[in-house]
């Protein structure tokens, strides 16, 4: 295995509160703080004017492997993690089949290991088939490797059901993340309930379908003593209420995804399909609130709901196409644009909340460069310009709401278990 000197440049590791210009040896798959005096590299990396961080992590992806290989593939979707900086990713289950079983965490685990270039921790549904009534085996699927447990895709709607889930989920101590959305209240809505919605003539998806559910979950949590993570917040009201549940003791997290830091809802003036996600896109002052709410503390993860679609569905009217954006790419691009450029969020904040936190609420041991860790590290350049040219980037899916947009910031390398695996826009192993 190739032994690394990555010299000179910033380490940024907020799992050690570490800060600074030092270098940084990968050796036989580990960090290497301290190395012999004797040590050789086989390769010096120049990592001046570079963040050296941990690998990103991603809390909140779809892979669509198996059964949606048109979409997007573990092969093709961890490539494009990789071109991100992302150096783990967890896969929601709401695949065809849904994984709900041992045989789909093992399908998951196997294929990963022929296919993926990143570590890939998978999800299992908390319910059978995703459908909202009968809980899945908690504790054989965490045997079989799953780190949590979502219906992601189809909120569970059944009071009693969640209940059950987060009591259960206490033996284990494991966590529930939930799409939190009233569908009787969302029903038909296909952008955020609003005057420019009326304008449109699409009919709205209000605020308060994502808040109710945010606080039956808040009250749940607290009620059971469950861990509740909820995925992709968007509104205001969501996160006050996820504040003071917080500040209560309430078990209960959040993620925040990078669209709905970056874009308002007027992305969806010109009907563009590739900006209709779920839940929508809110106004300026939901973003606003989302901003607040990372810096705060109360929303400790950011994740890219990386969600590939298929050309020919996102071509369909607005009305039509499915919700989803990708995301992996581009995300350290777009926060870096938006949120540290600006002043608005330092980089060690940021790469807190795409490292070291995720690890901490997934209970993985990921997102550090403590000595002997595995050396999952990614370089990233925060003043390189760049412009998104969906035909360059390495996910199968080119759904994204910043093509043909020039971005600042972005990763030029990536290591996985030590092994150098992205490089200045090419996969260097995609064997592995």
């Amino acid at each position: 295995m190739t032994t690394y000197l990555l010299q000179g440049g910033r380490i940024l590791d907020p799992a050690n509160q570490r800060d600074e210009t030092a270098d940084l040896w990968l050796v036989e798959g580990r960090i290497a703080t301290r190395p012999t005096a004797s040590l050789q590299p086989d390769e010096v990396l120049d990592c001046r004017g570079l963040i050296v961080a941990p690998g990103l992590i991603d809390m909140h992806v779809h892979l669509r492997e198996p059964g949606r290989e048109d979409k997007e593939t573990i092969a093709s979707g961890t490539r494009a993690a990789a071109a991100g900086g992302f150096t783990s990713v967890c896969a929601i289950p709401n695949t065809t089949p849904v994984i709900d079983s041992q045989t789909g965490i093992k399908f998951i685990t196997s294929r990963s290991q022929t296919d993926a270039v990143v570590n890939v921790f998978p999800y299992a549904a908390v319910t059978k088939g995703q459908k909202g009534e009968e809980l899945t085996e908690f504790g054989d699927l965490l045997q079989a490797g799953a780190v949590g447990f979502t219906d992601d895709g189809r909120p569970i709607m059944n009071n009693q059901v969640m209940r059950r889930a987060l009591e259960y989920s206490v033996t284990f101590d494991t966590l529930i993340l939930d799409h939190c959305e009233d569908l009787n209240l969302a029903e038909g809505g296909v952008m955020r309930e609003g005057e420019l919605a009326t304008r449109l003539g699409l009919r709205g998806w209000p605020s308060v379908a994502e808040s109710i559910q945010v606080a039956r979950d808040a009250e749940l949590s607290e009620f059971t003593g469950g861990r509740i993570h909820v995925m992709h917040v968007s509104t205001r009201a969501s996160v006050e209420i996820i504040r003071q549940a917080r500040a209560r003791g309430v078990r209960i997290s959040c993620e925040v995804t990078p669209h709905h830091l970056a874009l308002t809802v007027e992305a969806c003036r010109t009907y563009s399909t590739n900006a209709k996600c779920n839940p929508p896109i809110g106004p300026e002052s939901d973003r606003l609130a989302l901003i607040e709410g990372l810096l705060d503390g109360t929303i400790e993860v950011i994740a890219t709901d990386h969600a590939p679609h298929t050309e020919m569905e996102k071509d369909l009217m607005f009305t039509d196409a499915p919700n989803g954006i990708i995301g992996m790419e581009t995300a350290f691009g777009v926060l870096n644009t938006v949120l540290v450029r600006p002043g608005l969020m330092t980089l060690p904040d940021l790469i807190s909340r795409m490292t070291a936190n995720p690890a901490r609420l997934l209970r993985i041991d990921k997102g550090t460069l403590s000595d002997g860790a595995d050396a999952d590290v990614a370089l990233l350049d925060p003043e390189q310009v760049w412009t998104v040219d969906p035909e360059r980037l390495h996910s199968k899916a080119r759904n994204c709401p910043w093509n043909g947009q020039q971005l600042v910031g972005r990763p030029v390398a990536t290591f996985v278990g030590g092994e150098l695996i992205y490089r200045d826009g090419r996969i260097l192993d995609p064997a592995r």
